[in-house]
């Protein structure tokens, strides 16, 4: 397991440490110093294990910040802490390539600290674009973000940005100079978003000229941002940083405006909106597309012996068996205890066959439920007769697990039963 090394050595600020990294459950396990003869034995106990450290600058064996030279030799990220802000010592921390620096000013200092981890656990999972034809201006920003772990790719102007774009679909954040050939700042902005909303690629404009219109040139052509060089290093991260928490906050809202709130599946609506475009592709494409309709047998049951907590509990486990079984489908919670999946790709041959295979996986789970160990089986109705429109086929598949209920449950009804 990765670790994260927290060298501090008065006892009152490891003890706020400790609760605050207790408090965030972060994915990694927190070690801790009080010298920095402790902090290199830890490293050398542990010499490939630290994803992170938080360091503070003056200790009783390392009173001019040696211990910062020490782990930062080591390529670990490293963010300062300090007693005192020093506008001197902050830039010199910086061009040695820290993560960050916080002058201990109260809690939120603190969080602060502790809340770059996980910015920085985050961060490994975010491409971003820089865009720029000088490659000194370039791979200073480069590095920047790689000492902050983001992915990083490169293109030296706005027609090689697009190609780099459309090779990297996932990228959530471009950065481009203005004044550069072929396509300028302003143009590559502009044509963007044509195709990308703000709340799916992030643009910050960066430019060194002096003119004061810009900023606001970038912004009217669809920047989120701009930045003007030079710039310090804490003004950089400041700004991508504030862009990206941004963008994650409208990503959670949007997920979660889509999922059912009980569950964490998609709901309903969602289902309905989403299973309209597959519909409509695999018409399209003359490609098969199954519809089914799952029902928890009995469900009603745990409700009326255990309660409804106890019937949510279920669902819940319920749910995300199923998920895990059948996540790479368009699946839902559409009603109570009924499951929707959209199997584009499918026939309903292959689509029951592959039903069955999960009903037998389900039905062999053992779930605790209020002290009582329960098993849980579903009755299914499959069609992949695509009628005029998705609601008849839906209206279908409700047929037939109509019928799989009727004639006692646990079991599977689709097309070819339909047809004997």
């Amino acid at each position: 397991m990765k670790k994260i090394l927290i060298v501090e050595d008065s006892e009152m600020v490891m003890k706020i440490m400790r609760h605050l990294v207790q408090s965030l459950s972060l994915a990694y396990e927190a070690v801790y110093a009080a010298t920095m003869a402790q902090a290199t034995a830890l490293y050398e106990q542990y010499p490939n294990d630290f994803f992170a450290a938080l360091v503070d600058l003056n200790l009783p064996d390392a009173p001019n910040g040696e211990v910062v030279d020490f782990i930062l030799s080591k390529k670990i990220p490293t963010i300062v802490l300090t007693g005192s802000y020093d506008e001197k010592r902050r830039e010199q921390l910086f061009n040695k390539g820290i993560v960050d620096y916080v002058t201990k000013e109260g809690r939120y200092a603190y969080s602060k600290a502790v809340g770059m981890i996980n910015r920085l656990e985050k961060n490994q999972r975010i491409k971003v674009l820089v865009v720029d034809d000088s490659d000194m201006s370039r791979k200073h920003m480069v590095n920047l973000f790689r000492r902050h772990l983001f992915q990083v790719v490169e293109a030296v102007d706005g027609v090689d940005a697009i190609k780099v774009l459309l090779e990297n679909p996932d990228t959530k954040l471009l950065i481009t100079d203005y004044n550069m050939p072929k396509m300028d700042g302003f143009e590559l902005v502009r044509n963007l978003r044509y195709k990308y909303d703000k709340t799916d690629l992030i643009m910050i404009g960066v430019s060194g000229e002096s003119s004061e219109a810009l900023s606001a040139k970038f912004i009217k052509h669809g920047a989120n941002d701009f930045l003007r060089k030079p710039f310090h290093p804490e003004e950089f991260y400041c700004r991508i940083i504030h862009n990206i928490e941004s963008l994650e906050l409208v990503e959670q809202i949007t997920y979660n405006a889509q999922r059912d709130h009980l569950t964490g599946l998609f709901h309903r609506s969602y289902f309905f909106n989403a299973a309209r475009e597959l519909y409509k592709t695999a018409e399209e494409k003359a490609a098969p597309l199954a519809m089914a309709i799952i029902n928890i047998d009995h469900f009603g049951d745990i409700n009326e012996k255990h309660g409804n907590g106890w019937g949510d509990v279920a669902l819940k486990y319920i749910a995300t068996s199923l998920h895990t079984m059948l996540g790479r489908f368009l699946f839902a919670r559409a009603d109570s205890d009924d499951f929707y999946v959209l199997m584009p790709g499918l026939d309903h041959e292959k689509a029951a066959a592959l039903l069955s295979k999960v009903k037998q996986l389900l039905a062999a789970e053992a779930y605790v439920i209020n002290g009582e160990t329960m098993h849980f089986y579903f009755s299914a109705g499959i069609t992949s007769q695509m009628c005029q429109s998705l609601d008849q086929q839906i209206a279908k598949a409700n047929i037939y697990v109509r019928h799989a209920k009727e004639a006692g449950g646990n079991m599977i009804v689709d097309d070819g039963d339909a047809e004997e």
